[in-house]
Parts: C-alpha cells; structure tokens; sequence
C-alpha cells in the first residue's frame, strides 16, 4: 500500500454519470473515491480503466440510470436553470 494525503472535494458533476460511477464502485466494492483515483491515474498514462466486464456493467447501469451522454458530449454540457420545489 502507498500512504498518501486525501482531501475532501466538492466537485458538481451530472447527475446520471454520478449514479453509474457509485453504482460501478459498490459493483468493485470500491468508494467512489477510489474508483475516480483509479481512472483518472489509467487516463494520465494513456491508459484504458475497464475491461470488458466493467464495460458491460458500466452498459448495464448507463440503461438502468438512462444515461445517453458519449463522449463527444465532454465539455458540452451545461447546467440547467433549477426548477422551484
């Protein structure tokens, strides 16, 4: 194991992506942080951070959680005006 320092962050981020990754982590049994950790340490090395039965888990949550975003929405979205409860 490497010790290392941990911060607490408040990173927004859309919800449906949200869902698949808690969902992908508890299906890791992993914490969501790190599940993040561990891709964006794959994406820094150019590195793929599934496998093909992360891929059909991550397919299989996307259906669950109506997720249609791809990649080609990066850096497109924008937030939505909030609605009043």
């Amino acid at each position: 194991m490497i010790e290392v320092e941990r911060v607490q962050t408040g990173v927004r981020m859309e919800k449906r992506i949200l869902k698949v990754l808690k969902g992908l982590a508890e299906y890791h049994d992993l914490s969501l942080g790190d599940l993040l950790e561990g891709i964006v340490l794959h994406a820094f090395e150019g590195k793929a951070p599934f496998g093909a039965v992360s891929l059909r888990k991550i397919e299989e949550l996307k259906q669950v959680y109506h997720l249609d975003l791809d990649a080609s929405a990066s850096h497109q979205l924008k937030e939505g005006k909030r609605r009043a409860k």
